[in-house]
């Protein structure tokens, strides 16, 4: 077997994993949920301490709070639907945005002379 087969076979064995590992917390999560009495259940939490679940019906406000929020504190956050995490694009966007006009701003003060004594005669 090659060094290629190797790989592709454990990249498979490190995916499958992740996958059981997922289908593992949504299903706590739904446990969780079914044994609260009926008129207790939200459907979204966190399940082993720390993972959130989000379990109903997706919102496009949700869908934007999560997804799309440049004033967040996180660039990580609750998934709009499911078990996990998301990428907040608008807080990476606010946060590309803001290194980028530093940097401008190094850049450009690199360029202006400072005001210091004159050449000496």
């Amino acid at each position: 077997m090659t060094a290629r087969g190797k790989d592709s076979k454990r990249q498979a064995g490190v995916k499958d994993v992740v996958r059981a590992i997922g289908v593992a917390l949504a299903v706590a999560a739904v446990v969780k949920e079914l044994r609260k009495p009926s008129d207790e259940r939200t459907w979204h939490g966190v399940v082993a301490g720390f993972v959130p679940y989000e379990l109903r019906p997706p919102t496009i406000a949700r869908f934007r709070e999560r997804l799309w929020d440049p004033d967040a504190e996180h660039v990580l956050g609750p998934r709009v639907f499911g078990v996990g995490w998301t990428l907040n694009l608008g807080r990476v966007y606010a946060l590309v945005r803001q290194a980028a006009s530093s940097s401008d701003c190094t850049r450009a003060s690199a360029l202006i002379p400072r005001a210091g004594p004159g050449p000496s005669a």
